[in-house]
C-alpha cells in the first residue's frame, strides 16, 4: 500500500535526516492540536479524529492514498458554528480505499477530510484547477441567511482520486484553522483484515504465515541463556570468518520485548523488559552522547549495528553455507519466510545480539522455538496496540470518557493534583480533571495513539439523541431549554451526511488514531496490483517506455508478456511483493531505484530473457572467429565509422575482448554462451553467475532446462534480481553519490538525483551503462508516485499512469 498523510510539508519530503526512519511524519505530528485529541475530546465525549493545522497559510490537503468518493460536500461560503458568526466550514469528502497485501488478503479502509475551505474563501493566489472535477462547484443548496450549508452528495463510487491528488485548503471550526480528520473501518472490512493478526491478544504466538511486514519483534521469555560469544566461535571470537564482540554471561530475570530494524544500512534493536502490572521498561535507554558510529544515542535508544545489513549477503555466506538464502533470511526476520525453505533444523541457529539487563549484552539464539517471532503486520500488544470495544473501553453509554476507565486502560492509576473545578456542573468538573491528565501526565497521548476504538461515527444522525440528550439532564447545559437544544441539533444535522454514504446508519464502526496508522502501514512496503501498474508511465520517452495503456501495464505485471520482444511470466506482482522484503526493499527511495533499473532491463517489463540467436550470444559471450571480427570491421568501413585500429589490431582485440568476457562470465563449453544469456529482472549472464546464484539458493540452475527458471517463473525471476543487488560487490572511492563494497543499497540510500541514478546504473549494466536517460527518466517517475512529492517533476515527455476508469475526474 502506497499512503501519506494530508499535508506534506516540505520540511519533511525532503529531509535527510539521518536517523528517522520517516522524517515526513515526524513533521506533520507536529501539526496535531491539543483541542482534538483522539479517541476523546477534552470535553469527555468521544473524538475519533484528529485535528491537524499545518504551519502553512494555505495547505493543501492532499488524498492520503488511491480511492473512491463516498460522499462530499462543496460549500460556497462558510456557516454558523454555534455563535451566529460565519466562522466554520462545512466542506468535506469521504474516500474508500481499498488494496491488498500481496499474499492476498484485502485491505478497506475509509479517510475523512472535514472543515474544507469554502470556494469563496479561496486566496486569489490559490488556483482551484488543482482540485478534481467534481470539488470545483459547490454542492446545490444551502442557506447563505441561516449561515446553513448545502447537504452532502452522493459519490456512488463514479469518482476516483489518486493519492497526493488536492482535495481542498483546510478551513475552520468555530474560529479555530484546522482539518478534522478521521480512518475508520466497517466492522466487516476490521474482521477480514485483523482477523488472522494478533491484535488484541496477549499471548503472542509466532505466525505460521508467510505475512511479515515492517520491523521484527521478539518475545524472549525469561531464564533465558545469553552468551558471551556464539557456543561455536573460535579463540578469536570468530564464527563462520564472522567477527563477533565478546558481551556477557548470564540469564534474563523477566520476559523480554525486542525490535529489530534496518534503517540506511544500520541494525537498530530496542528491548523493553516486563516489569509486571502492565509495565515495560526500556532497557536500550542510552544516556546523551554518541555510540561508536557518531549517533546520538539519546535520540535512538536503540543499540546500533553500523553496516550491518549491508553486509548480510557475507554473513550468510559465511554461517549458513548449506543454503545461504534461507540464511539471510533468518538474519533479517528471525525466521525463514520462504515456502521452499532447504536449511536443515539443525543448522539455523541466529545468534542476535539483544540487552537483557542494566548494562549487560549476550547473544541468544533467536531460532528457539521458545522465542516468538512477530512483525509489524501483527499489532503486537506490547508496542501499544489495544482493541476498545464497548466492554473494555473507557466510554459509557451517553459517549462519556470515564477518567478512572482511562487510567487503568494506561496501567496509570495515579492521583493527580486537581484543584476546585472552576466549572459550574459536575460533568464540567469531570471534563477538567480528564483534560488534566491528558495533559499533564507523561506519555498519554502516545499511548492514545494505540487505541483502536469501536464506536458510532458523530456524522451518523441516528446516534444524536444518544450522544446529546444527556444535555438537557438537571445541572448539565440544557436543563429546560428545548429551544436551544432543537438549535444545537439542528447545527449539528447540517454536518451530518451519513444518509449518503451507503453505510449502514447506527453501525459502529472501528477508529484509528489517523496518523499512527498511516505512520504503521507506510513500513508495509507492499504494494498492490493496481499501484504497481502505476509505476509504469503512461507515456514517457521512447528510449524508456513510450506509450503504455493502463490495461497494458496491468498486464505486464499480472498476465505477462509473450512476443517477438521476449517473455515476462505471470503474476510478477505477486513475486516482487515476496522478494521486496527479503532484499530490504522496504522503502520508496530503495524501490524507486531498483525499479529505474528493471525498467530498463527489460524493456519495461517486457521480457526476462536477453533477446538474440545463439550465434549473436556466442560472440557475445564465448568466441569470436577470426572471420567474424574482420567482418565486423568492414562493415564499420563501409558505413564509413572512424576505426583507430588496423584490421589486422581490430580483429586481434576483438578476439581478445570475447575470450576475456567468457573467462569473466565462466562460459567454459560450447553453447554456454546461450544457455546462460542474461535471464530475470536485472539480466543474471554467464555460467558463472548461474552457478553462484544456484549456490546460494541450494539449487542449480546450470542444467538445462533450469538454467531458463531465471526468466520463465517470476518468483525465481524476481529472486534473482534482488540477490545480483545485494551481493554486487562495488570497487569505489567512497566519494559523491559513489559507494564501495557489497550492495547496490549502500548507493540508493544516498539520494534521489541524476549522480545517484548514474551511480546505481553502474554496477546493474556497466562503466558506461545503456539506456541512461530512461533509467534517469523510469526513476524521477517511481520516484514520485512511491515518495512523497506533491507534483511529478517537469518532464515533456512523462505523462502520469491513470486508471481509464479515472480519466473523466482527472480532466
Amino acid at each position: 500500500m502506497i499512503i501519506s498523510p494530508p499535508f506534506l510539508p516540505a520540511v519533511g519530503v525532503s529531509s535527510n535526516d539521518a536517523f528517522s526512519t520517516d522524517p515526513l511524519m515526524d513533521a506533520v505530528d507536529k501539526y496535531e492540536q491539543d483541542h482534538g485529541i483522539y479517541p476523546v475530546a477534552l470535553d469527555r465525549r468521544r473524538h475519533t479524529g484528529i485535528h491537524l493545522k499545518s504551519d502553512i497559510l494555505d495547505q493543501r490537503v492532499h488524498a492520503i492514498a488511491d480511492g473512491e468518493v463516498v460522499a462530499y460536500r462543496v460549500c460556497e461560503f462558510a456557516i454558523d458554528g454555534g455563535d451566529s458568526k460565519a466562522d466554520s466550514n462545512a466542506g468535506f469528502v469521504l474516500l474508500k480505499h481499498t488494496t491488498e497485501t500481496g499474499e492476498g488478503r484485502a485491505l478497506t479502509f475509509y479517510s475523512l477530510y472535514m472543515h474544507l475551505l469554502d470556494l469563496d474563501s479561496y486566496p486569489i493566489d490559490v488556483t482551484k484547477q488543482q482540485l478534481p472535477e467534481f470539488l470545483r462547484t459547490k454542492s446545490p443548496g444551502g442557506n447563505r441567511d441561516e449561515l446553513l450549508p448545502p447537504p452532502a452528495q452522493a459519490g456512488n463510487g463514479l469518482m476516483k482520486v489518486q493519492r497526493k491528488d488536492v482535495l481542498g485548503l483546510r478551513g475552520a471550526c468555530q474560529g479555530w484553522r484546522h482539518l478534522h480528520f478521521e480512518i475508520f473501518m466497517t466492522k466487516k472490512d476490521f474482521d477480514e483484515y485483523f482477523g488472522p493478526t494478533q491484535l488484541g491478544k496477549e499471548q503472542v504466538v509466532t505466525p505460521a504465515t508467510s505475512d511479515y511486514w515492517g520491523h521484527s519483534y521478539f518475545v524472549i521469555p525469561e531464564d533465558t541463556q545469553f552468551f558471551p560469544l556464539p557456543p561455536d566461535a573460535d579463540a578469536n571470537g570468530k564464527l563462520g570468518d564472522i567477527a563477533f564482540e565478546k558481551l556477557q554471561v548470564d540469564k534474563n530475570k523477566a520476559t523480554l520485548y525486542v525490535e529489530a530494524w534496518f534503517h540506511k544500512g544500520q541494525k537498530y534493536t530496542k528491548v523493553w523488559r516486563d516489569e509486571g502490572n502492565g509495565q515495560l521498561r526500556l532497557l536500550t535507554m542510552a544516556q546523551p552522547g554518541t555510540d561508536k558510529s557518531g549517533q546520538p544515542l539519546e535520540r535512538l535508544q536503540a543499540q546500533a549495528e553500523k553496516d550491518y545489513e549491508y553486509t548480510l549477503y557475507d554473513r550468510a555466506m559465511a554461517l549458513y553455507k548449506t543454503c545461504p538464502s534461507d540464511g539471510y533470511e533468518l538474519l533479517r526476520f528471525g525466521r525463514i519466510l520462504s515456502k521452499s525453505d532447504k536449511l536443515p533444523e539443525g543448522e539455523r541457529a541466529t545468534w542476535m545480539r539483544v540487552t537483557f539487563d542494566d548494562d549487560k549484552q549476550g547473544y541468544v539464539d533467536i531460532n528457539n522455538a521458545k522465542i516468538k517471532k512477530l512483525s509489524d503486520a501483527d499489532f503486537p500488544f506490547f508496542k501499544g496496540w489495544q482493541k476498545l470495544d464497548e466492554a473494555n473501553g473507557p466510554f459509557d453509554a451517553d459517549g462519556l470518557c470515564d477518567i478512572d476507565a482511562l487510567k487503568a486502560l494506561m496501567c496509570n492509576a495515579k492521583e493527580r493534583y486537581m484543584p476546585e473545578a472552576l466549572a459550574r456542573t459536575e460533568s464540567g468538573k469531570k471534563a477538567e480533571a480528564l483534560a488534566r491528565y491528558v495533559r499533564t501526565t507523561k506519555g498519554v497521548r502516545e499511548q492514545l495513539r494505540g487505541f483502536i476504538c469501536e464506536a458510532p461515527s458523530e456524522w451518523d444522525s441516528s446516534n444524536n439523541e444518544q450522544r446529546f440528550g444527556k444535555l438537557k439532564a438537571p445541572g448539565e447545559h440544557f436543563e429546560g431549554d428545548e429551544k436551544g437544544y432543537g438549535n444545537l441539533l439542528k447545527r449539528v444535522e447540517s454536518l451530518q451526511f451519513w444518509d449518503e454514504t451507503g453505510l449502514t446508519p447506527g453501525e459502529k464502526l472501528w477508529f484509528f488514531h489517523p496518523l499512527a496508522f498511516i505512520r504503521h502501514f507506510r513500513k508495509c512496503g507492499w504494494r498492490s496490483l493496481p499501484e504497481l501498474a502505476q509505476m509504469l508511465p503512461r507515456k514517457s520517452s521512447v528510449e524508456a517506455g513510450g506509450l503504455i495503456e493502463w490495461g497494458t501495464a496491468v498486464d505486464r505485471w499480472q498476465d505477462g508478456e509473450t512476443s517477438k520482444l521476449g517473455f515476462m511470466p505471470p503474476n510478477m506482482y505477486l513475486a516482487m511483493n515476496r522478494m521486496w522484503p527479503k532484499y530490504g526493499f522496504t522503502d520508496p527511495q530503495r524501490q524507486a531505484h531498483f525499479l529505474a533499473q528493471i525498467f530498463k532491463e527489460t524493456g519495461a517489463l517486457r521480457s526476462t530473457v536477453e533477446y538474440g540467436g545463439d550465434n549473436y550470444f556466442r560472440t557475445k559471450y564465448e568466441v569470436l572467429t577470426e572471420q567474424e571480427a574482420g567482418a565486423a570491421f568492414d562493415s564499420l568501413k563501409a558505413k564509413k565509422k572512424a576505426v583507430k585500429y588496423s584490421r589486422e589490431d581490430y580483429i586481434k582485440m576483438r578476439i581478445a575482448q570475447a575470450r576475456q568476457k567468457a573467462e569473466e562470465l565462466e562460459n567454459t563449453q560450447p553453447g554456454d554462451g546461450a544457455r546462460f544469456r542474461g535471464r530475470g529482472l536485472i539480466h543474471l549472464t554467464g555460467r558463472g553467475n548461474y552457478r553462484k546464484y544456484g549456490r546460494f539458493r541450494k539449487s542449480d540452475f546450470t542444467t538445462d532446462p533450469k538454467c531458463e527458471l531465471i526468466s520463465t517463473d517470476a518468483f525465481v525471476a524476481a529472486d534473482s534480481a534482488g540477490y545480483f543487488w545485494v551481493s554486487k560487490w562495488m570497487v569505489s572511492k567512497d566519494i559523491g553519490a559513489s559507494r564501495g563494497g557489497r550492495n547496490i543499497s549502500r548507493r540508493a540510500d544516498l539520494g534521489v538525483e541524476d549522480d545517484n541514478v548514474h551511480a546505481i546504473s553502474v554496477p546493474v549494466n556497466g562503466i558506461n551503462p545503456n539506456g541512461p536517460v530512461a533509467r534517469k527518466q523510469f526513476f524521477r517517475y517511481a520516484n514520485f508516485i512511491l515518495g512523497d512529492l506533491p507534483s511529478m517533476p517537469a518532464d515533456r515527455d512523462l505523462v502520469r499512469q491513470t486508471d481509464d476508469s479515472q480519466q473523466e475526474q482527472k480532466k
